[in-house]
């Protein structure tokens, strides 16, 4: 396996690494204008292709927050090229991990001490790496752990490699210069959280506790005594990723149990304790094989303040989704509609929000909801292509949204699209609103 001697820790070394990839993906573009002449119908297809693979190649040594955008963006799978969203999709739990004399050095500097001076027994090579730690297998008093050792550099380098992938993101996602500092400080924050493994012990100690009747739900277990602020040591858990189990499940009731304690998990969350586990991707859950869901990762959490809950989810009633005074009145709670608005403005947004709306709170209009309805995804799909493409859209001068919705809709698209992979049907009216 391809491991990592060094991570680039400074401003300047990141930003070298960053140019050079630049520079691959202007000899893409190159290339590109070439072939669109002779093969026009490929040539775009290509252009993805070998962009993704050098974007990816060029975060993939950084680790850090760099490489977690390329995680979050591998969630948009309504809005990303295919190309994109498969290589992107990698920095969920497969990237190369660091080499075991940098896991010794490493784990020194944190912990003060060598592993093996912990642990009876620890495993220097890496089982899974992802964006900012990887995770090693130890025993300890005949218990079987998982050890996360966060990557050198990372937590100190997140202002730094936002400031990089600003202008990316900007230009991706329409974000105009003016009042885009919000979003970007958001993003920084709940990154900056992530590199907390003692706020992670409690968030996750908080949550699990909470969450413990839930039905075909499973925690490990976590041991402060054996963690520091980079390292978090946790029962050893055994199960397939969701992404595996995806692949090779063809037991329909199984994936309906399973996607089952998924939505319960997350609408408890969401409707009781206004925190919500807001990184919904395969590589932070397992299914185990008594058929239960494992939930090992509570690294980003998202609270919910109540400006935010009440007019979001009153949206998701139809008939207050339909009555044009309270509408407007939760746009501009939402800050998505201001009395600032030019005529023209109020009309786009309120029938853009309105359109995403009907859509995206089909779910919550019945009792069952069969999140394999491809259906249903590719009318998501064409919506996100739809104003994507929007160029009324990118003549507006003005950022709409609270900063919530950065989170709050990143936890929803990642749970349907779980769901989605699992094929599952749920049932969805639980918990009230």
């Amino acid at each position: 396996m391809e491991t990592i001697d060094s991570i680039p820790t400074s401003k300047i070394q990141r930003a070298t690494r960053l140019i050079s990839t630049g520079v691959k993906i202007g000899g893409n573009y190159l290339k590109y204008y070439g072939e669109k002449i002779t093969n026009p119908e490929s040539a775009r297809d290509n252009l993805n292709t070998n962009n993704a693979e050098d974007i990816y190649d060029g975060l993939k040594n950084l680790k850090g927050s760099a490489l977690k955008v390329a995680q979050m963006l591998s969630m948009e799978k309504n809005f990303l090229p295919q190309a994109y969203v498969e290589k992107f999709s990698l920095s969920q739990f497969s990237v190369p991990p660091l080499s075991a004399p940098l896991v010794v050095k490493t784990f020194k500097k944190y912990f003060g001490k060598a592993p093996l001076d912990l642990f009876d027994s620890f495993d220097a090579n890496a089982i899974n790496a992802a964006s900012i730690g990887q995770v090693h297998k130890a025993t300890k008093d005949g218990k079987d752990l998982a050890v996360k050792i966060q990557y050198p550099g990372v937590a100190e380098s997140i202002s730094s490699d936002l400031a990089m992938v600003k202008p990316i993101a900007m230009s991706m996602f329409n974000i105009q210069a003016k009042d885009s500092d919000k979003y970007f400080k958001e993003v920084e924050t709940k990154l900056t959280e992530e590199t907390n493994y003692f706020l992670e012990i409690a968030q996750s100690t908080e949550i699990a506790e909470a969450c413990a009747h839930i039905p075909n739900l499973r925690f490990p277990k976590y041991y402060p005594e054996l963690s520091c602020e980079r390292v978090i040591s946790m029962d050893w858990m055994t199960g397939k990723h969701l992404s595996e189990f995806t692949k090779i499940n063809t037991d329909q009731h199984l994936a309906n149990k399973i996607g089952q304690a998924l939505w319960d998990f997350y609408m408890f969350q969401v409707h009781q304790l206004r925190k919500v586990h807001a990184d919904p991707h395969p590589g932070n859950f397992l299914v185990d094989n008594a058929g239960n869901l494992i939930a090992i990762d509570f690294g980003c959490i998202k609270e919910i303040p109540e400006s935010f809950y009440t007019p979001y989810f009153e949206l998701a009633e139809p008939e207050k989704l339909n009555d044009p005074e309270i509408f407007y009145s939760r746009m501009e709670a939402l800050e998505i509609l201001s009395s600032k608005d030019t005529p023209q403005e109020t009309v786009y947004f309120s029938k853009l929000f309105k359109e995403i709306l009907s859509l995206l709170t089909q779910p919550f209009q019945s009792e069952t909801f069969d999140f394999s309805d491809e259906t249903f995804f590719g009318k998501l799909a064409a919506l996100g292509e739809k104003y994507a493409n929007d160029k009324e859209l990118r003549k507006m001068n003005v950022n709409r949204g609270s900063k919530h919705f950065i989170y709050i809709n990143r936890t929803f698209f990642g749970l349907f699209s779980l769901l989605h992979d699992l094929k599952a049907t749920v049932e969805t009216k639980q918990f009230v609103m």
